[in-house]
């Protein structure tokens, strides 16, 4: 009985951690170099920011959902056109899922650290290539 409370204490404990690392990270939006900032739109047209890590594979640009609160990529499923502000720069995108030896490659050449995946409660991970639209 005491190995199966400690193991629950323990569950609970990183559980906490994950919800803590994922709220903080969802609140402060770190803004590194190595980061963009993606705008996905409601059906309405609301709208919504999030800044996300700026992936590149094959001279290609990628966004990933390397996180548990993933209402962006959602949304950029329901919505494929988005923008996105990239190194100063904002411009339309259309956003595609990637799956298969597409999804494999982007996984392989921006790896995530085990600390990461810990901290994030090792969520699965999604990848949308970002393809520049003309301007309007």
């Amino acid at each position: 009985m005491k190995l199966v409370k400690l193991v629950a204490i323990a569950a609970i404990v990183y559980v906490g951690i994950v919800v803590v690392f994922e709220s903080t990270i969802g609140i402060l939006q770190p803004a590194p170099a190595s980061t963009l900032v993606i705008t996905t739109f409601d059906a309405d047209g609301t709208r919504h920011d999030r800044v996300v890590s700026k992936l590149e594979s094959d001279g290609r640009l990628y966004v990933a959902a390397n996180h548990w609160p993933r209402a962006w990529y959602e949304r950029a499923l329901a919505n494929p056109d988005v923008e996105a502000t990239v190194d100063g720069a904002k411009a339309r995108y259309r956003a595609v899922s990637v799956s298969g030896a597409e999804h494999d490659r982007v996984d392989a050449t921006n790896p995530l650290g085990a600390g990461f995946r810990f901290v994030t409660g090792f969520p699965p991970r999604y990848f949308l290539r970002l393809d520049p639209q003309p301007a309007s």
